[in-house]
């Protein structure tokens, strides 16, 4: 997310329906997944965005994030088949994280959210670059009375997020008292909508699933709303510091196709007693076997700030590299998410180095979280 651009046009970037609304607050853009979205807005900044979100409540837009739809007869009992977690853990009205998986190597082609609506109806929302792809290996593998659809542009999702985010929701009649990872359908400002009880901060939050075409009037209303909840339109470079902040991976960087949920430390969202599910066979082998790496966090024990690709050394030797690292706001220190050698065996509070632009820098091994989350 550094390469600003103005012309989306020229880049071929997709816009979300809420373009001219970001643009009126004076964000700043950027590329992202094949979108140009907002990256932060005048008057506020990440620091400023990041802070409504753990004192307050923050709004933002990821309607990049990719939307499918698989139905028919058994379309849960497919989907169950190919994605890591189990399914059947849930029933209809819930959400769960899952992860799409290469079948031969394991690697995370994507993770995602399935909201089960009935055995015969599944939502998924993958991340924006992914969703073809995803799509594509659905339907491929689908049978013949099982649909996959891609529905990328037809909806908007708002992520509200933040401690005072269910007194905002309340005030405008929306549903709030849900469990965790759980979904319910609603109307705001003539529009039909989903809530549901996710969020991607580690705070109380909810994510506004809405037809595209009733984004601003939603938006609008969140707004009209908001100013006694201090509320704050915030973009993704502050989604990007709380979610490190929270440990949670992103993919591209700390999960990947050559990142499996063994090594990137996810593997609680896979069935592992499943009879079937894409990557079973290389997964339940590495997991016996043991990773040669696996995804740690590290906190700087001075001012450095680790950034992706940056190596990791415990002596003179490289045991692994950054794959997320950046300022934390509420912790006013350096943090990162790591890939490191399982050989030599690294324990919390150990202390490595990592090489910034020519200089090492002390960081201690730990365990995420590095704040501590209001949602369990």
């Amino acid at each position: 997310m550094t390469d600003v651009t103005s012309d989306a046009a020229a880049t071929r970037l997709r816009r979300s329906p809420l373009h001219a609304r970001h643009t009126a607050l004076g964000a700043k853009f950027a590329p992202f997944g094949g979108w140009e979205m907002p990256l932060e807005y005048a008057g506020g900044g990440v620091l400023r965005e990041h802070a409504a979100v753990r004192t307050a409540v923050g709004v933002f837009d990821v309607s990049h994030l990719g939307k499918a739809r698989v139905t028919g007869p058994g379309a849960a009992r497919f989907v169950n088949s190919c994605l890591t977690n189990d399914l059947d853990r849930i029933g209809a009205g819930r959400a769960q994280y899952t992860l799409c998986c290469d079948d031969a190597t394991g690697g995370v082609v994507d993770d995602i959210i399935a909201y089960r609506y009935a055995d015969d109806h599944v939502f998924l929302i993958p991340n924006a670059a992914n969703t073809a792809e995803v799509v594509r290996r659905l339907r491929a593998a689908a049978p013949a009375d099982v649909e996959v659809t891609d529905e990328h542009e037809r909806y908007a999702v708002l992520a509200v997020q933040g401690p005072r985010s269910a007194e905002l929701l309340d005030a405008l009649g929306l549903p709030t008292g849900h469990d965790y990872m759980s979904f319910s359908p609603a109307t705001l400002a003539g529009a039909e909508l989903t809530v549901c009880r996710t969020g991607y901060t580690g705070e109380l939050g909810y994510e506004l699933v809405v037809p595209a075409d009733d984004a601003v009037a939603v938006w609008d209303a969140l707004f009209a709303a908001g100013e006694q909840v201090e509320l704050r339109a915030c973009g993704l470079g502050a989604r990007d510091t709380l979610r490190t902040e929270m440990g949670y991976p992103l993919h591209g960087q700390d999960l990947s196709l050559d990142i499996t949920p063994v090594q990137g430390r996810s593997g609680w969202a896979v069935g592992w007693d499943k009879p079937a599910f894409w990557g079973r066979d290389a997964l339940r082998a590495e997991k016996a076997a043991g990773p040669r790496r696996t995804l740690r966090g590290l906190e700087a024990v001075n001012r450095a700030i680790p950034r992706a690709g940056m190596t990791v050394y415990a002596g003179d030797a490289p045991v692994g590299t950054v794959t997320s690292g950046t300022f934390s706001p509420t912790r006013k220190q350096g943090i990162a998410l790591a890939l490191l050698d399982t050989t030599p065996k690294l324990v919390d509070g150990d202390l490595v180095e990592v090489d910034i632009r020519g200089r090492r820098a002390q960081m201690r091994v730990t365990r995420p979280p590095f704040v501590t989350p209001s949602v369990r």
